[in-house]
């Protein structure tokens, strides 16, 4: 895959050398514009991420997946200096989406001025861990064939929960927190309350919407009608695609209410079940503010503001 996408950069590059240099000329502004999706895994991303796939050549925009070794979300210095300026130079590849599991990295650190526009979803912290244990068991429909790390193992989560496992231990519920907050060290101190209040912050303050998994079609709803350059048919294609629901992970059996009370005894998941209430809590008043329900369907509500009492009066 590494090798494919170098050679897909290479004639990417070769064919605007042929074209002329781009370098030097000024982008629209409509253009330029860099979307950064740090998905968490397991929240549905790569159903998401298959929307933005599907529509990229129809609206004219660019799809790249940030592949970090061994899927690490801390990106080391010098490759967050390289990271930030790729994407903050490569004008061929303007607009563009990029996605992978990385932690939020903040460009106006390291002296970008047009930061990019962060987008996100969460899920259920509990949900999300179940999902994520019996993934690395069975995997799931969108590579069956593809050997998992802990292929072969049987146990049910509920086994490894009373077992005291640590494919299941509390502290794998910290992760939601950590790729908010970002590439900080107390970041990744699980309990953190520091940690804790970085994400909201960052939520609020640095990510133009976060969705949730549970409601992953208003999330798309909402981005199409405020982002029409990259979504503009997404909520149709969520709706309709073959793609919408992939990536179910198989053999997964829900846990029993015994498994989440002793989850939910931890100070951990109080803390990563605060953060997500918080997120829910967000979206839902961006989306009550946004649309309106009529015969169970959701709508988009048309521009709601105009401009008057303009002065001085034009001849």
């Amino acid at each position: 895959e590494r090798a494919i996408a170098r050679h897909e950069v290479r004639e990417i590059e070769q064919r605007h050398t042929v074209d002329g240099p781009r370098q030097d000329v000024a982008l629209d502004e409509e253009d330029d514009v860099v979307i950064i999706y740090n998905r968490v895994p397991k929240t549905a991303s790569t159903s998401f991420t298959n929307i933005a796939y599907d529509l990229c050549a129809k609206n004219k925009y660019h799809v790249l997946h940030i592949n970090t070794t061994k899927n690490n979300p801390v990106m080391s210095l010098q490759d967050q200096v390289r990271f930030v300026k790729n994407v903050t130079s490569w004008k061929e590849m303007k607009p563009g989406f990029y996605h992978g599991h990385i932690s939020y990295l903040d460009f106006a650190k390291l002296g970008v001025k047009k930061k990019p526009i962060y987008i996100n979803v969460i899920r259920d912290p509990i949900e999300r861990l179940v999902s994520y244990y019996y993934f690395l068991r069975f995997g799931d429909d969108y590579r069956p064939g593809l050997r998992r790390r802990k292929q072969g193992d049987k146990k049910t989560f509920d086994e490894c929960v009373a077992a005291g496992g640590s494919d299941c231990a509390p502290e794998k519920l910290w992760l939601q927190i950590p790729f908010f907050c970002g590439h900080s060290s107390e970041c990744w101190n699980v309990g953190s309350r520091w940690a804790l209040e970085q994400a909201k912050y960052n939520l609020i303050n640095e990510y133009f919407l976060v969705g949730v998994t549970e409601e992953l079609e208003d999330f798309i709803m909402l981005l199409e009608a405020a982002l029409p350059r990259f979504f503009r048919g997404a909520t149709e294609l969520y709706r309709t695609g073959k793609k919408s629901h992939l990536r179910k992970t198989t053999e997964k059996k829900l846990p029993t209410k015994e498994t989440i009370a002793k989850l939910q005894q931890s100070e951990i998941w109080k803390m990563e079940n605060e953060f997500y209430e918080f997120a829910l809590e967000q979206f839902q008043f961006v989306r009550a503010h946004a649309v309106r329900e009529k015969d169970g369907e959701l709508y988009i509500l048309a521009q709601n503001f105009f401009y008057e009492k303009i002065y001085p009066k034009s001849n």
